[in-house]
């Protein structure tokens, strides 16, 4: 065969892709390739040292006697593939946890099989999926699990129960809650903080809740220095856990309030002067630490405080991990079946609490087993309002001064009226200096009450803002009573 008639290496590599691999494209415009009948995809760009398209692709090539292809011809055939899959429908990728057809998620086992499970309403069941309703992405932070066992009667959730060192009931039913949350992919839950004093078990614990969903390969993480670095790490898993924290900065505050309610990211595309490309994000997280200091209040709306006790008798962690593994199955089978019974159970949602999708996942717990995670959860959030109060001297002095306000009425003055007044009310008029960081103008401390409202209105003190003719103001109103809620002991 002469020259010009043998067949272009790109066109091989081309032809034979195409009738391989299914490739598409996401809403950002990146282009996955998935082999057929094979619910895992990789973008095609991908130049990862291990398991990267262009690597089955060259191995596909090799085994089915098509050669050995140089990295020209494989970089024209991709490019061109590349082009063509822009105009194919588009689809997203998931990390882990899954949207399905007919209110159906899917949890990613990943296992090279693709077997995942299927969760609906009405049971689960271990399968692989369709690639047209689920395609599961990847990473070096995807670990295995192993397959859920059946008909566990709950002894599995019971066996993680004894294992780890929860103080009381009320910390087990929400981290029972916050596990079963993990499984969906729309629902925003908080960040459990596990805490307690040292010995605990809190990064042991922290382990063992994070595997549950990741694997015997999932780890805790020192915090990263920066929100960068602290996006990529989040962006290639499903629950990101943070050890040992004992400070916690205002950006990576504000970092941690975005990943458990979601945002987005965009940054310059690399080698492009125009190009941008996005990250969107909404993860589970988990926190471990004696104690961070100072808690902001929005970001303390969006944790779980989950406390623990130093353990009785100890164990070697050989021990402790070999019974773990030996119970996982069970326990990822008890998970689901609670998590089934939960999804097919009706409740309220509650209107008044920030977090109201967890708030109402955990009324559908208490539906379907009676064990008080709504009331748990509620008292663990005015525990926090209390920590947020006891580490903030304005929030102190204004529900100082709500005192002398009459019950139901309310009182209205300008910002710098109101920074004179309770400037002289922590100073004694002048006998003590105001402490650092209390607001020094008007503006500043009409922007710290806002951050402050939900805390405050917690307490039965309702911070207003408005305009008149002669300007702005800000207004205080005592309620005529706490807002009453249930007991915070469920037994």
């Amino acid at each position: 065969m002469s020259d010009d008639e043998k067949t272009p290496a790109r066109e091989v590599i081309t032809d034979y892709a195409q009738a391989h691999f299914r490739y598409f494209r996401t809403g950002d415009g990146t282009v996955y390739a998935q082999k057929n009948g094979h619910p895992v995809a990789r973008p095609i760009r991908s130049q990862g040292t291990t398991g990267s398209h262009r690597q089955e692709l060259m191995v596909g090539l090799f085994h089915d006697g098509r050669g050995v292809f140089n990295g020209t011809a494989l970089k024209e055939a991709l490019d061109l593939i590349e082009a063509l899959a822009l105009s194919e429908d588009v689809q997203s990728v998931n990390i882990r946890v899954a949207p399905g057809f007919d209110g159906a998620t899917w949890l990613d086992l990943g296992r090279d099989d693709g077997q995942s499970v299927r969760i609906h309403p009405t049971g689960w069941e271990i399968t692989v999926p369709d690639p047209r309703e689920v395609c599961w992405r990847r990473t070096q932070l995807t670990g295995e699990l192993p397959l859920p066992a059946k008909d566990t009667d709950g002894k599995g959730l019971d066996q993680l129960l004894r294992l780890c060192n929860f103080a009381n009931a009320e910390t087990e039913c929400l981290a029972v809650a916050w596990l079963i949350g993990c499984l969906g992919p729309s629902v925003p839950v908080p960040a459990p903080f596990l805490t307690g004093p040292q010995g605990a078990g809190k990064s042991c614990g922290g382990r063992m809740l994070i595997r549950i969903i990741e694997g015997m390969s999932g780890d805790l993480r020192r915090a990263p220095k920066d929100e960068e670095n602290l996006i990529a790490a989040v962006a290639a898993g499903w629950v990101t856990a943070l050890d040992n924290l004992s400070h916690m900065t205002p950006d990576l505050s504000d970092a941690m309030c975005c990943i458990v309610t979601g945002a987005e990211n965009v940054k310059r595309a690399l080698w492009t002067d125009g190009d941008v490309f996005r990250v969107g994000y909404r993860r589970p997280m988990l926190l471990t630490g004696i104690d961070v200091g100072v808690i902001r209040p929005d970001l303390a709306e969006r944790l779980l405080p989950l406390r623990l006790e130093r353990p009785k008798v100890r164990r070697t962690e050989a021990e402790l991990w070999a019974e773990y593994a030996e119970a996982l199955p069970a326990v990822l089978g008890s998970l689901l079946d609670l998590t089934v019974k939960v999804r097919a159970a009706e409740a309220e949602t509650p209107t008044d609490l920030r977090m109201a999708d967890f708030a109402h996942l955990c009324a559908q717990l208490d539906a379907a087993t009676g064990l008080g995670a709504l009331r748990a959860y509620r008292a663990s959030l005015d525990d926090l309002n209390d920590d947020v109060i006891e580490g903030d001297l304005l929030a102190q002095t204004v529900l100082r001064h709500a005192e002398s306000i009459k019950a139901g009425s309310e009182q209205r003055m300008t910002s710098t009226e109101w920074l004179h007044l309770l400037g002289c009310l922590y100073s004694g008029d002048g006998l003590r200096p105001l402490p650092r960081g209390w607001p020094t103008t008007g503006k500043v401390l009409s922007d710290r009450l806002k951050r402050l409202q939900p805390t405050l209105a917690a307490r039965g003190v309702l911070i207003d803002s408005g305009r008149t003719s002669e300007g702005r103001y800000l207004e205080m109103t005592r309620m005529e009573a706490p807002p009453a809620h249930e007991p915070k002991r469920m037994f």
